[in-house]
């Protein structure tokens, strides 16, 4: 039961970490692109990328029954 409890923090910390850093980096590219420099693109996008990984996590953390990635054959 722990390790699975670890596993999932290990996974919604690594899956929190991608989207803020995808969020951010997208956040650069529209900042410098389309909208002249401004930093609220940056800070939406990163702020987006940390929601989703706020969310994914709670509802990982909140499904104690759900299994992922293994497939269970009936006997």
């Amino acid at each position: 039961m722990a390790d699975e409890h670890g596993r999932k923090w290990d996974r919604c910390l690594a899956d929190t970490a991608v989207k803020t850093v995808t969020g951010l980096g997208v956040g650069i590219v529209f900042s410098v692109l389309f909208f002249k420099r401004r930093t609220w693109p940056v800070s939406f996008g990163s702020g987006l990328g940390l929601g989703m990984g706020y969310a994914n996590c709670q509802h990982d953390l909140r499904s104690p029954y759900l299994i992922h990635g293994r497939m269970v054959k009936d006997q």
